[in-house]
């Protein structure tokens, strides 16, 4: 059965011509001389050839259906004026206007309409029923416009939900694409945050690597030992590099956790001190004090603070100079967490720190005032009245709506 539907979905004008045919088979079986018609009665063979009309309209009513309703009204107009007798062809004026008004131009779906409706009354006026009265007529015309209404409202119904349905359509395929292109959005700002991530990844690590490198270099002969360490600290330094780097680009090729786990966990706040113990062994002094009372905090507010104080002390060992000294200070907040991050060295231009260094590449307080803004915090930065460069943050626990 499915087939068969299938089939005739796909060739409708040939469920049409069936139709069309058997509607023929009944006019002309309605106008043989069994049911009292002469065969050579003239009206006779006028309703014939308007029962094939008809039947035509039928056949090609979803293929032409507005060229069939002008046809269809030129052989009511036909009928009426050569007084033509009614014939159960007649039964074609309800289909194409069923027809147009669920699949027709708007101007035929009208016509449609108005020409049912006008075509009681002007039947009722050409053959009035005999032995009726006034009322009579108007009962029997308006009888006989319920039909082409009826017809006209069921075509116009469909019309309507046809509509409806592309419209869901149409917007279930605009929802999806807006879907589509809101992913595309997070995965580019997740690739941003991983790029940032990366630059601050390399901008310390490197940083404590060639410090020590240096500091190596120049007690190699006099004191072993102090070379030694720092090497050690250079190695530990690089395997810690490396594997956050492995982590990012991984994410980066495949934008999926690693084989075997899930991703390394973020830094937070309480490796705040383990980083300012590395920068204080590449030989950098930092005074660290922790004020108030610890507490969990939301995971983006953890790693911003952590970040913010990674990417201040780098640039202290970039643009400090010698001698240069920085303290770390963390507030603990009944509403949120406070940083300040200040040293006492030559500093450099405020634009090196806006573009993250000297080179001009990173992120730099670029890339903290962005950190912030994300957990909707503030940020202020800028050299210090006695010399050096301070760096104030406050992150809230809960983001400013």
């Amino acid at each position: 059965m499915q087939r068969l539907y299938a089939f005739l979905r796909r060739h409708p004008t040939w469920v049409d011509s069936f139709w069309a045919v058997v509607l023929l088979g009944l006019s002309v079986v309605s106008l043989s001389p069994v049911n009292g018609a002469p065969v050579h009665d003239t009206n006779v063979v006028a309703a014939v050839v308007l029962s094939v009309v008809l039947c035509v309209v039928v056949a090609l009513r979803r293929r032409m259906p507005e060229l069939m309703l002008v046809l269809a009204a030129v052989s009511g107009l036909a009928q009426m004026v050569f007084d033509g007798r009614a014939v159960v062809a007649d039964f074609a004026l309800l289909v194409i206007i069923y027809t147009v008004a669920a699949n027709g131009a708007k101007w035929a779906s009208r016509f449609g309409l108005i020409g049912g409706l006008c075509a009681a009354p002007l039947a009722e006026l050409r053959w009035p029923t005999e032995h009726s009265s006034g009322l009579g007529h108007l009962a029997i015309t308006i009888f006989q416009m319920v039909p082409f209404a009826l017809a006209w409202v069921l075509g116009d119904s469909l019309s309507t939900r046809r509509a409806y349905l592309a419209q869901l359509e149409e917007r279930a395929n605009r929802l999806e694409k807006e879907r589509e292109a809101q992913a595309k959005v997070a995965v580019a700002a997740e690739r941003a945050r991983i790029a940032r991530e990366l630059h601050d990844v390399v901008a310390h690590n490197v940083s404590v690597m060639v410090v020590q490198a240096d500091g190596a270099a120049y007690v190699m002969d006099a004191a072993p030992d102090q070379a030694k360490k720092a090497l050690e600290t250079i190695s530990g330094t690089g395997r810690q590099a490396l594997a956050e780097m492995r982590r990012l680009l991984g994410v980066l090729r495949t934008g999926e956790p690693e084989e075997g786990g899930e991703y390394v966990p973020q830094p937070d706040v309480q490796q705040i001190e383990d980083l300012v113990e590395q920068v204080r062994t590449a030989g950098l002094p930092v005074d660290f004090k922790v004020e108030g009372t610890a507490r969990p905090l939301p995971s983006g507010v953890e790693l911003t603070a952590y970040r913010i104080v990674q990417e201040a002390l780098t640039n202290t060992r970039k643009h400090g100079g010698s001698d240069v000294g920085a303290s770390v200070r963390l507030v603990y907040f009944d509403d949120g967490l406070g940083l300040l991050v200040e040293d006492d060295g030559k500093g450099a231009p405020h634009e090196l720190y806006e573009d993250g260094g000297a080179d001009g590449r990173g992120h730099g307080l670029i890339g903290m005032r962005e950190r912030v803004g994300m957990v909707g915090g503030t940020l202020d930065a800028g050299p210090r009245p006695g010399g050096g460069f301070r760096i104030s943050a406050l992150l809230p626990l809960k983001p400013a709506h």
